[in-house]
């Protein structure tokens, strides 16, 4: 399973997610995770890019909420302690459980 952790530089979060991520990925023989640096606002548009950090499964940004825009901005999260930069270790085990079983 392909995950992509979308980031911009300037955008203190994505590092929180990275290891967020590293520490999951380590529970799947299958999993590899690739950071991808997103640069201009026409890469944003085009990858579909809801801001930083962004958490994609093969091309599936886990967390998109719909109505959401693109471009390089650093984006929240809704956690069961309110609003962060980035999902909780819990949610993103979930929804990187919930995508490995699709994927099978």
């Amino acid at each position: 399973m392909d995950v992509s952790l979308l980031y911009f530089d300037g955008c203190p979060n994505w590092e929180v997610a990275d290891q967020r991520l590293a520490e999951i990925a380590g529970e799947y023989a299958d999993v590899v995770v690739t950071l991808q640096r997103v640069e201009t606002v026409e890469e944003a548009e085009r990858l579909g890019f809801h801001g930083s950090p962004s958490i994609v499964v093969d091309g599936v940004d886990l967390f998109a909420e719909s109505g959401t825009g693109v471009g390089l901005s650093c984006r929240l999260y809704r956690t069961p302690a309110g609003l962060a930069g980035a999902p909780t270790t819990e949610q993103l085990r979930a929804a990187l459980s919930l995508a490995h079983e699709r994927s099978q």
